[in-house]
């Protein structure tokens, strides 16, 4: 069994408009609901074996705020320069290389990408990941890749808006 959990990157902060896309860091919202989701995973008792993320700033503080909630050394987060800016298809290539010995893994990126993929990967239709939303997909292979190339099976789909006040 594999689990994958896509996750897309906290609200971030437009008020410099100096700043690259790269380089936006997240707004106060996005500092907010980042702890919030990852408070509720850990409350789920989900760990990773691994975290990976895009480099782009706000990618990256979201990853380390949800690693922190979750115990996971945010030294062992592995930043992939092509997960920003990249299509489904380059996506579903890094799934496809993810190491045997990671069964659960996190990956933290950016839209549209990552609703496509999701709705490629499993059979529920999506039309949009929030910021800091979560969607969990399991797929019944014993690699990844193998749940490269099969269909999952959506287990978890959730965002801040749907969880205020539950958490």
């Amino acid at each position: 069994m594999r689990e994958l959990f896509l996750v897309r990157h906290a609200k971030s902060s437009w008020d410099d408009p100096t700043l690259s896309d790269f380089d936006r860091p997240l707004n106060q919202r996005g500092k907010s609901d980042a702890p919030m989701m990852g408070e509720y995973l850990a409350k789920l008792g989900i760990k990773f074996d691994l975290i990976v993320s895009s480099p782009a700033k706000r990618a990256k503080k979201t990853a380390k705020i949800l690693a922190q909630s979750l115990g996971y050394d945010t030294s062992k987060i592995e930043y992939i320069d092509s997960i920003y800016e990249a299509s489904p298809q380059t996506l579903l290539y890094i799934i496809c290389q993810l190491p045997k010995e990671a069964k659960r893994v996190m990956l933290v990126g950016h839209n549209p990408s990552l609703t496509m993929l999701a709705n490629m990967l499993d059979d529920v239709a999506i039309d949009n990941i929030p910021t800091t939303g979560v969607v969990g997909i399991t797929f019944d292979v014993n690699s990844w890749s193998e749940a490269c190339k099969t269909k999952g099976h959506m287990v978890m789909f959730e965002y801040p808006k749907k969880l205020k006040g539950l958490v």
